[in-house]
């Protein structure tokens, strides 16, 4: 340990993002990412942006990013005032719990979730309890029914991949509403209902989404969170402290585009759904015991087969799955869904690992 570290340092476990494999063709399921490309209105909008000498870039961002957050308030029937845009949802997430999230009562969040928000809690020095899923690996909105200092998970959950219905989200709304809850809707466009129509009815709601996933621009880290105009406040207060301009110009009129051809993305949905129910069955006629997905991807365990060793086994021929070494979940591979073809070549290695 360096004698040069503060003191919060030595108390990090750092979150541990998927492997990003340095090879020529991987079959890459391991990181949730789109098999799919963005609208081409998307890099057209990247290369007007641009220019010819690329002009533009000596230029400092719209540190408010209006454009785009007038473009979303249109998508979603809101106002501008209540949208707040980061750097990614990580960003945001993060912004997240310093503004809203730190107070004497514990904050709740799924015991098997997004392993970023125990590191972002540990950042930020936030007293936290996880909640038990339930034996389904289901979240239980009476298991929050207790103190706390706010509510936080994912729907659909990660890397469960189930999601809760918006009756059960608006039912734990009004039980709380002493609370801030925070729903994390990454993956709400493969399968799940958006609790973004509830804000103007909850002061204490806020969604994050982002476009990495449905929209196909993890490589442009563009987040966003909306809520009530006193939590967007209380939000754009530490961004204001941290970075006055999180998104580049880039990353703006990309995220304008992505909005702006809802065909695409609701096509590239739709062949993603797809896929997920083709290779649930592939899997299942495998053996496997799948969790239901909402989401992008599938939590697979096989009943004969160590996951862990699975893993490395496909690993060794350049077909890459995310196993978690946690409890509860340490016998399932969490498997993105790719295209057809990428999964085909999964369940025909699954297919001859199996006989081994």
């Amino acid at each position: 340990m360096s004698r040069y570290w503060s003191s919060i340092v030595h108390q990090l476990t750092p979150y541990v993002p998927g492997e990003q494999p340095r090879l020529a063709h991987p079959v890459k399921l391991n990181t949730n990412e789109n098999p799919y490309p963005p609208s081409p209105l998307v890099v057209e909008a990247i290369r007007r942006e641009l220019g010819e000498a690329g002009e533009s870039l000596r230029r400092y961002p719209d540190p408010g990013a209006l454009a785009l957050r007038e473009t979303l308030a249109a998508h979603h029937g809101i106002k501008a005032d209540q949208i707040f845009v980061g750097n990614g949802s990580d960003e945001v997430l993060a912004h997240v719990f310093a503004a809203l999230l730190k107070h004497d009562l514990p904050l709740l969040f799924p015991d098997v979730t997004y392993s970023f928000y125990t590191s972002y809690a540990r950042l930020y020095g936030i007293d936290y309890q996880t909640v038990a899923l339930d034996a389904s690996l289901a979240i239980r909105i009476e298991d929050y029914h207790r103190p706390n200092g706010g509510i936080l998970f994912p729907n659909p959950n990660a890397p469960t991949g189930r999601a809760l219905p918006l009756g059960e989200i608006e039912t734990l709304l009004r039980q709380h509403s002493d609370s801030v809850v925070v729903i994390d809707e990454a993956y709400v466009d493969f399968g799940a209902e958006s609790a973004v129509s509830l804000i103007d009815r909850y002061p204490n709601l806020l969604v994050v989404h982002t476009t990495s996933k449905a929209r196909s621009l993890a490589g442009m880290r563009v987040g966003f969170a909306f809520g009530d105009e006193k939590l967007i406040e209380a939000l754009n207060r530490v961004k204001d402290s941290f970075n006055s301009y999180p998104l580049d110009r880039l990353a703006q009129v990309a995220a304008v585009a992505a909005y702006k051809d809802d065909a695409w993305f609701r096509l590239g949905c739709q062949k993603v759904i797809a896929s997920r129910e083709r290779l649930v069955a592939s899997l299942k006629d495998l053996g496997f015991d799948v969790v239901p997905s909402a989401a992008n991807f599938v939590l697979a365990r096989h009943p004969g087969h160590d996951a862990g060793l699975l893993a490395a086994q496909l690993r060794a021929k350049d077909i890459f799955v995310r196993h978690f070494n946690a409890p509860r979940i340490d016998q399932y591979l969490r498997i993105t869904i790719g295209t057809d073809e990428e999964c085909d070549t999964l369940v025909a290695a699954l297919e001859t690992l199996l006989r081994l």
